[in-house]
């Protein structure tokens, strides 16, 4: 079998979020910051684009990757949890890849990791040979342990994994941790990080090849600048002209300054659009080297 193509003859992209959830508000978020607005239906599982023609499902984020195989949308905002795990449970039925990832979104942060009883002493992973380990995430557990050489029963569990080892049916865990404080409240710890995640955006593995195709090209650029946005604030201070080489070092992170000449030629303005955190240390040591009316600004809009 072949891996699944697009379905054809669309002229509307058409992108599934969470409709509830800890992904839900933010991919939202993210996307209405690109200029993207719709039209809720009544039953609230789908969004009319109405500044562009690109729609939104709301559905279990658990649904994406399979809507996105079987052509019923053509993105998908989901963690990549999700997204890693159906994709080796799908390849045993086709020849290659349904969907692939195709940007990090920078947030719903998490990990998969392993956790063992407070109780453990924890070396090394060999000690799982075996144990019984409940997850949710078999595919991917199933291929860790695979790799490490290690013979361990997978208990497969739909929820509540926490609690398997109080329970009796697992010796440890599986499962995604955020905080840690949930395995903590279960006397577990986190010993060995399998994957980590975060939302993504997530498309089919086929390119398309009608009028989606310059849709998810502008949706990509617009999310990137969106993305970019996050993370940059233009940097603005005056400083001696004998002082750039002390200072421009300083802001590896920052794009090409703008300078302005004021008070002559040894007087400068500067202004430069920084990519990284500007923190309160950074500002205090480009004041060291010489920096004065330090501002930091934030940027509204940003486009490549």
């Amino acid at each position: 079998m072949n891996p699944v193509t697009p379905a054809p003859g669309r002229d509307r992209l058409r992108i599934a979020i969470q409709k509830s959830g800890r992904l839900a508000e933010p991919a939202r978020a993210l996307l209405a910051s690109c200029g993207l607005s719709w039209r809720e239906s009544r039953d609230r599982l789908f969004c009319y684009g109405e500044s562009l023609p690109i729609d939104l499902l709301l559905v279990r984020d658990d649904d994406i990757p399979g809507l996105i195989a079987d052509g019923v949308c053509d993105l998908g905002i989901v963690g990549r949890n999700v997204l890693a795990e159906q994709d080796l449970a799908g390849r045993a039925d086709t020849d290659g890849p349904r969907f692939r990832e195709l940007r990090p979104l920078g947030f719903g942060g998490c990990r998969l990791a392993i956790a063992v009883p407070d109780a453990w002493q924890w070396r090394e992973p060999s000690q799982l040979a075996g144990t019984r380990i409940a997850t949710s995430y078999p595919q991917l557990l199933s291929q860790w342990l695979q790799g490490q050489g290690i013979a361990a029963q997978v208990v497969l569990l739909s929820g509540s994994v926490e609690i398997a080892p109080r329970l009796g049916q697992a010796d440890a865990i599986c499962d995604l941790v955020s905080s840690g404080a949930t395995l903590a409240a279960n006397q577990l710890k986190p010993v060995q990080t399998l994957l980590d995640s975060e939302a993504v955006l997530a498309g089919p593995a086929v390119d398309f090849d009608d009028v989606r195709a310059e849709l998810m090209e502008l949706l990509l650029r617009r999310l990137d600048g969106a993305l970019r946005i996050r993370r940059s604030k233009l940097l603005m201070f005056q400083a001696s002209r004998e002082l750039l080489p002390t200072l421009l070092p300083l802001l590896p992170d920052a794009e090409e300054p703008t300078v302005m000449r004021i008070d002559g030629a040894e007087r400068l303005a500067l202004q430069a659009l920084c990519h990284g955190a500007l923190t309160w240390q950074r500002l205090e040591e480009l004041k060291r080297a010489g920096a004065r009316g330090l501002m930091v600004l934030p940027v509204e809009g940003l486009l490549a």
